[in-house]
């Protein structure tokens, strides 16, 4: 206990007492919970796609000076012609890269 603060020694008690669960008893406690809902399990899915996208969209632009315009110019038409689905996370994220 501290003059600063009295309650310190209770805060860490309860720290310790949260953080002194096992695996099992972690796993007890995860499965009481309701399953997520499906939109984010789907999006949850898509990211490691959306990254690669993105990823290779940003390297081709890096490289592709008239690829880079056409971001500039009309991304959604830049990427549909790059085979790509115009998502708003996508033309988000490309905006703030390229355009802004």
């Amino acid at each position: 206990m501290t003059e600063d603060n009295p309650s310190l020694p209770r805060r860490v008690d309860m720290v310790n007492r949260m953080t002194t669960y096992d695996e099992e008893r972690l796993g007890e406690l995860l499965r009481l919970l309701p399953p997520a809902p499906t939109g984010w399990v789907e999006a949850a899915q898509e990211l490691p796609r959306a990254r690669a996208d993105l990823d290779a969209l940003i390297a081709r632009a890096e490289e592709d000076a008239a690829f880079r315009q056409a971001l500039v110019e009309d991304l959604e038409g830049a990427l549909r012609v790059a085979g790509v689905e115009p998502r708003p996370v996508v033309i988000e994220h490309l905006r703030r890269r390229f355009v802004a």
